[in-house]
């Protein structure tokens, strides 16, 4: 199926202006504190419905007891769970990063491996995670496609696929590959702290005047541009 008319435009110039609002590398955008590829793993599987603040909270004690994959690979189930407990869904995840380290043991000889084809083969790993891991963690070619991306991304244009897979396939053919992962991460910024799922705020969008969902009258878009970059990266202000 052919891209949305005239997408390639507005992928560059949304490229260009989201990097100058949300500044950074993959790595610096990402709000999962980790200090390796096996501690960024375990804080993404935890951060499934969850907030990335309540994730930083609990993994300093997961990382402290379990600080190798072998050693979370051995650990006591219930004792896991309590340690992970507040982020939710806390037996399956448990169940997941319990079935995720033992396969790193076991096929990847303790190491978190960087191809796509052998993360999405872990335990509780799917593509978005994969990628994520990719980008951040290896600083490789990744765009992780999540409900944000997915709706800043159809609101724009950019694809008019709604499953993630479809969706970040057409977004690879608009960013270049050492741009995936901080694009992405740049999109879920904006459609959290812009693009909202109920009530974008389209007044103060830095892209308000090339993106065709704006709601904005065509003769007021130069001042929501404007007032977006006065508002800056953060919501409600600089």
């Amino acid at each position: 199926m052919a891209r949305p008319r005239g997408a390639r435009r507005r992928a560059e110039t949304t490229r260009d202006r989201l990097a100058r609002l949300y500044g950074g590398t993959a790595r610096e955008l990402c709000a999962l504190d980790h200090a390796n590829p096996y501690e960024l793993l375990v804080a993404t599987i935890l951060s499934a419905q969850c907030t990335d603040e309540m994730v930083n909270k609990v993994t300093p004690s997961v990382f402290s007891r379990y600080p190798t994959p072998g050693d979370l690979a051995r650990a006591d189930p219930s004792v896991l769970e309590e340690l992970i407990h507040s982020t939710g869904f806390f037996r399956q995840k448990a169940k997941s990063l319990l079935g995720m380290a033992a396969a790193v043991e076991e096929s990847f000889d303790g190491e978190i491996p960087s191809a796509l084809d052998d993360l999405v083969k872990l335990p509780g790993v799917g593509r978005k995670t994969g990628n994520v891991l990719r980008s951040v963690a290896f600083d490789l070619p990744g765009l992780p496609v999540d409900t944000h991306v997915g709706r800043v991304s159809r609101r724009l244009r950019l694809t008019d696929q709604d499953d993630p897979v479809k969706v970040e396939v057409d977004l690879d053919t608009l960013v270049p590959p050492p741009e995936r992962g901080a694009f992405s991460i740049r999109m879920i910024l904006h459609g959290r702290r812009v693009c909202t799922a109920r009530r974008p705020a389209c007044e103060r969008c830095v892209l308000s005047d090339v993106c065709p969902s704006s709601t904005v009258p065509a003769a007021q878009r130069p001042a929501a541009v404007e007032a977006g970059w006065a508002a800056g990266p953060e919501p409600g202000g600089p």
